[in-house]
């Protein structure tokens, strides 16, 4: 089942490639999606596909890259409508 989530990551994850390695993640799970950084200092990101995939990327999510220091993980799921 493909769903669509919002994950917004907190902790020292500017500056050490947060954005760029998320984009990796989503091609090498098949995902759709887009990361940006956020004005109060997380990334937040957009992504859809599989449950199976967005499970594997949102655990990614608690470590990120090396450099980062992820703080908090928020996890929303988007209604289609």
């Amino acid at each position: 089942m493909t769903k669509h989530l919002n994950i917004k990551i907190f902790g020292k994850v500017h500056g050490v490639g947060f954005r760029f390695c998320s984009y990796e993640k989503f091609v090498e799970l098949g995902l759709i999606g887009k990361a940006e950084n956020t004005i109060d200092g997380a990334v937040l990101v957009d992504v859809e596909g599989p449950e199976d995939k967005l499970a594997i990327l949102t655990e990614w999510c608690h470590k990120g890259p090396e450099g980062a220091k992820v703080e908090k993980v928020e996890v929303v799921e988007v209604a289609e409508a």
